[in-house]
């Protein structure tokens, strides 16, 4: 079991020295379980604030605290990918008092060669839920609908561009599914996370404002944003009367992949203590059902998906072989050396059924 990575320095001191956003939920309560936690749990978010990794994982803390009444710290350390964040966490006490808030199961790390550890093997994924990702142009923009955006890529390859929550994130990995369905190339621009990328198609950085629903539905809604498209398989009635058109309306051909997206995931070390393990994954179900959790969810179009144990290794597995698939075949538009599914050790995406379990896989520790 392995929790090293190969994060270049220069990289990680520039980001981890950028604004880190800090929270503090404390609720007030009984005495603490009788062995865990006898401190206060930190989660470190992957992402910057305001994006959708980290309004998931503050609401997952707050509801904690209030379920277990514990205290649960929340920092933000974005950077290369999850990177940053995981270098963090990999290097502190094995000891669950520090918990990463991840997304898409930490997967691009290992295939972009930040890190030489199996997401789903060294670490212990626990899915609270899934983000539909949204393409949006601002109001003034002369892309009225996708057609137009096909046409005008299509007329001068590479002059429309789109923003991204960062090179080799899930965005720019469904930017380059629906472009490649599309048929069209694309500029991608990479920003530090969902937010700052929305920010840039609302400023005009971009053609594009690429991100996830949640970040751009209340833009939307106040007409500051126009959807050209979203990867749910169903159109999204807002109810001012705006709609949010599925790319399989345009893209029909898209439909065998939808609904796509980004997932939301705590991750711990496998090396933690089993009965910590276990008084995590009961939190963080408590957490992720919670009522104030789910109207989070249903408000920004969120969906609810929990999975612990082995049907989390297993779905991130699964999205991990995606991903050195999409990204093998797209090596040109990621600027980074590309790890192969050989080298990983994984196999290609329509053999994963037979592959799983893969041999010496030990699911965790986890009741319930």
């Amino acid at each position: 079991m392995t929790n090293k990575t190969k994060l270049d320095r220069r990289e990680f001191l520039a980001a981890a020295g950028a604004g880190m956003a800090a929270l503090q939920i404390t609720m007030p309560t009984g005495a603490f379980a009788q062995s865990f936690p006898g401190r206060p749990i930190t989660v470190v978010v992957m992402y910057g604030a305001g994006g959708g990794t980290d309004t998931i994982m503050r609401k997952l803390a707050e509801e904690m605290a209030k379920a277990q009444g514990w205290t649960v710290n929340v920092i933000n350390k974005p950077g290369a990918v999850g990177g940053v964040a995981t270098q963090f966490v990999g290097a502190a006490r094995s000891d669950g008092y520090t918990v990463l808030g991840g997304a898409n199961y930490n997967r691009f790390v290992r295939v972009l060669g930040h890190a030489d550890f199996v997401p789903w093997e060294d670490w212990v994924p626990m899915k609270a839920g899934n983000a539909l990702a949204s393409w949006s142009v601002r109001k003034d923009s002369p892309f009225q609908n996708f057609d137009d955006i096909i046409k005008a890529a299509k007329a001068k390859p590479g002059s429309v561009s789109i923003s991204t929550s960062g090179t080799g994130g899930v965005w720019h990995e469904l930017a380059l599914i629906v472009a490649n369905i599309a048929g069209i190339e694309l500029k991608y621009v990479p920003y530090k996370g969902g937010k700052p990328a929305t920010l840039a198609g609302l400023q005009g950085e971009t053609d594009i404002a690429g991100g996830g629903v949640h970040e751009h539905i209340d833009l939307v809604r106040a007409g500051e944003l126009r959807n050209i498209c979203q990867t749910s398989a169903e159109d999204i009635k807002l109810e001012n009367g705006a709609v949010m058109p599925s790319i399989a309306t345009v893209l029909p051909e898209s439909r065998k992949i939808l609904p796509v997206g980004a997932t939301y995931n705590f991750m711990v070390r496998r090396d933690i203590p089993a009965d910590v393990m276990q008084a995590l994954a009961d939190g963080f179900k408590a957490a992720a059902s919670s009522d104030g959790f789910l109207a989070m969810l249903k408000s920004k179009h969120f969906q609810s998906d929990i999975k612990i144990g082995e049907a989390a290794d297993r779905e991130g597995a699964l999205m991990e072989s995606i991903t050195v698939d999409i990204f093998n075949r797209f090596s040109d538009q990621i600027g980074a050396k590309v790890k192969t599914a050989e080298e990983l050790g994984l196999p290609k995406p329509e053999d994963f059924d037979a592959w799983w379990p893969p041999q010496g896989y030990k699911p965790p520790p986890i009741k319930g």
